[in-house]
């Protein structure tokens, strides 16, 4: 059970696994089904078994996870989760159709080669070819990371919720930074339409551009989707139930300032842009044990690949 499980330092180091997944061999889940902790993790279960509070009215401060040396060792897990929240939340989760986790810094993928036109075939004629090849290219890997600076002195009165808070945002802005790198994979060789000046009737023909596959995600920035948001043909679009803006031929509205205030780009996210990655966040976590926590550093080593051109279309706006 939760309440017999040892907490060590080692369980951050074993080869392959997280820290929620040593923990879950040791205190599987499935153990709990039909009771009242089978909706907790077995990470959730340890904050259970020593009391702490991480959200609501009655949360508690940073000290608490201090309190004995095994309460330490979830701190952390604590702060990776909080970040990786922050990273989780962003454009990311809606633009990639894969994720791959590889075992190096460099990826070597396929790539389907299939320009045949899809028609009836004569009987006892060949059939047109599509060919998946090794790439030619190894797709490298870049690490983002960041170094986070704060005393233990200047954080153990801070309300855990308040502390996770920050430490999303630091997530969010970590992810930000990746997504410029699949920005600028998915534009990449990617077929244009070109407009001097925006309007619907340029996004309508944006969409216009997908035969095969839909148009699901509009990727813009900030400026360009505000532009897009005024249109007149907008004006009675709304948020869906989870807060995001569809267009009304039904693609999302994506903003970010990765792609720049030249070019609108539409995939489908079913199709476009396979997620490579070498590591899960990495969070250096002895000193975060011991209580020094003037030096917190958090990266990940990923990079991105595109998996279908012909899902991919991008309007340059020359103007």
């Amino acid at each position: 059970m939760y309440n017999d499980i040892r907490l060590e330092k080692g369980l951050y180091n074993l080869s392959g696994k997280s820290f929620t997944a040593a923990l879950e061999e040791l205190d599987p889940s499935s153990a709990y089904a039909g009771t009242p902790l089978e909706k907790l993790d077995a990470f959730e279960r340890q904050l259970k078994r020593f009391n702490i509070r991480i959200k609501g009215p009655d949360c508690d401060k940073v000290e608490k996870f201090f309190s004995s040396t095994e309460t330490a060792i979830l701190f952390p897990e604590f702060v990776t989760r909080s970040i990786r929240k922050g990273f989780d939340e962003t454009v990311l989760s809606s633009v990639c159709a894969a994720k791959t986790v590889c075992s190096s810094s460099q990826y070597l993928g396929c790539t389907l080669t299939d320009s045949a036109a899809y028609t009836d075939t004569a009987e006892a004629a060949v059939l047109p070819t599509a060919t998946v090849r090794e790439d030619e290219e190894t797709t490298v890997l870049a690490k983002y990371g960041r170094l986070i600076t704060a005393s233990y002195e200047s954080v153990r009165q801070q309300r855990l919720d308040v502390f996770g808070i920050m430490l999303r945002s630091i997530g969010v802005k970590l992810a930000g930074s990746v997504v410029k790198a699949a920005v600028d994979v998915l534009v990449e060789d990617a077929d244009e339409i070109t407009t001097s000046s925006l309007t619907y009737s340029d996004l309508a023909a944006l969409y216009g551009q997908f035969d095969n596959f839909d148009m699901t995600t509009v990727i813009a920035s900030p400026q360009l989707a505000s532009q897009i948001a005024a249109m007149e043909q907008l004006k009675d679009c709304s948020a869906d139930a989870d807060g995001r803006f569809i267009l009304p031929f039904g693609s999302e509205l994506i903003k970010t300032s990765a792609a720049g205030n030249s070019k609108i780009i539409g995939i489908d996210r079913n199709f476009a842009l396979e997620f490579i990655t070498s590591t899960d966040l990495i969070m250096e976590t002895d000193k975060l044990i011991d209580r020094q926590l003037d030096q917190m550093t958090v990266s990940i080593t990923c990079g991105f690949k595109k998996i279908t051109p012909e899902a991919v279309n991008v309007l340059k706006i020359t103007s």
